[in-house]
């Protein structure tokens, strides 16, 4: 407990993932995917519950072995094209006897983010007062301010004006994407309102490292190879000291 709210996580990992079959329990560096994720709520200290919302037996056997709960199999919103939102609010409204103050949504194809980045999110959140807040991170190396559409004979268009691409990069201002990292709200307001993206949501930047999602295999390189050069980084400095 926080600030006297009772704060609950919840991890949706449906088990009908297309573009990486069984992603959320694929080996991720000696674990399941999913357990990455558990282990940093629990990890936290900062949780009445840790919950995993599935619709899939097997991903169930291995949150509950990790330490989540899984109070019931989910039967709605397990479909390719429901919301995520609604799959954490409908969590609320099963386990409304118990009334928690605020939600924390916790994607399980993030393996990166950490017990520090939820704790440094949370804090701001309650900090801010905030409603709605939605994890981003600065692109980097990535330009959009230089981004093209190309169609089908490669004649590229320009997507913004020439006033902001045509700038050098240091001059740009920052651009910023969502990532399902960590996604917090006041719960009662996400059940009214079934979207994250409620009245006057905020987001709140994270670094890029922290806030990578697994979709598909070059996504699962990366993160990979960001683990293991963090881990490599770690033991530097360590064997310095």
């Amino acid at each position: 407990m926080v600030e006297n709210k009772k704060i609950i996580a919840i991890i949706p990992a449906r088990g009908g993932s297309k573009r990486i079959p069984h992603k959320n329990i694929i080996n991720f560096q000696g674990k399941p995917l999913i357990a990455w994720t558990i282990e940093a709520a629990l990890q936290s200290n900062l949780f009445e519950e840790v919950i995993v919302s599935t619709d899939d037996k097997k991903i169930a056997e291995i949150a509950e072995k990790h330490g989540a709960k899984v109070p019931f199999l989910r039967e709605e919103y397990a479909d390719d094209y429901s919301p995520v939102s609604l799959v954490t609010a409908n969590v609320l409204e099963k386990l409304l006897p118990k009334k928690f103050d605020i939600v924390v949504q916790l994607m399980p194809n993030c393996p990166l983010r950490n017990t520090q980045d939820i704790k440094v999110a949370l804090d701001n959140f309650i900090s801010k007062k905030n409603n709605f807040q939605i994890s981003c991170f600065s692109f980097g190396w990535m330009n959009p301010w230089w981004a093209y559409q190309l169609n089908d004979k490669y004649v590229p268009k320009p997507i913004f004006e020439d006033e902001l691409r045509n700038r050098r990069s240091q001059d740009q201002p920052p651009l910023y994407c969502p990532t399902g990292a960590i996604w917090i709200a006041d719960a009662q307001k996400l059940i009214e309102s079934k979207n994250f993206y409620g009245e006057e949501y905020r987001f709140f930047p994270m670094s890029w490292q922290s806030a990578l999602d697994i979709d598909n295999y070059d996504d699962l390189e990366m993160a990979q190879a960001v683990f293991l050069l963090q881990n490599q980084k770690s033991n530097y400095f360590e064997a310095k000291k």
